[in-house]
């Protein structure tokens, strides 16, 4: 029963922060790597333009990635370390309230983003369909036959 309500639980959490992170980075793509550069210079984020790339392709690659639960861990660790920055480089001065520019979006984005990189996709992903049942059947212990 708790492994059912671990995958119901992690497929909600992938849905709602891919989506989330799909919109960021669309939005930063349309804008365009140059002007989210110009905007994370501004922020005084360091080496804005490799940031910027790095910040779309996180944002819009791993944003799909989780609604696939497809390398969940990988696009989880990589959306973790984008809010890490995120809120080191921008948001942390500005107090806890979203509305003052504040960290508390960021606070539970990377949250919920170690979460699933920690714990994995559940079973309802493409990576249990790849990959989980492989690792299921070579981790279950044979029964030893009497002699």
């Amino acid at each position: 029963m708790k492994r059912a309500l671990y995958d119901m639980a992690a497929l909600v959490g992938r849905l709602a922060l891919g989506v989330v992170f799909i919109a960021h980075g669309w939005a930063k793509y349309k804008r365009g790597v140059d002007a989210t550069a110009q905007g994370f210079a501004e922020w005084n984020i360091p080496v804005p333009r490799i940031s910027a790339w790095f910040a779309i392709v996180a944002e819009l690659g791993g944003g799909i990635l989780l609604v696939l639960g497809l390398l969940t861990m990988l696009a989880g660790a990589a959306l973790f370390v984008l809010m890490a920055g995120a809120l080191m480089f921008v948001h942390v001065g500005h107090g806890i309230l979203l509305a003052n520019g504040g960290f508390e979006l960021v606070l539970a984005l990377g949250a919920v983003a170690l979460l699933l990189a920690a714990a994995g996709p559940g079973r309802i992903s493409l990576d249990y369909v790849l990959f989980g049942r492989r690792r299921e059947a070579k981790s279950v212990p044979s029964v030893a036959q009497p002699a």
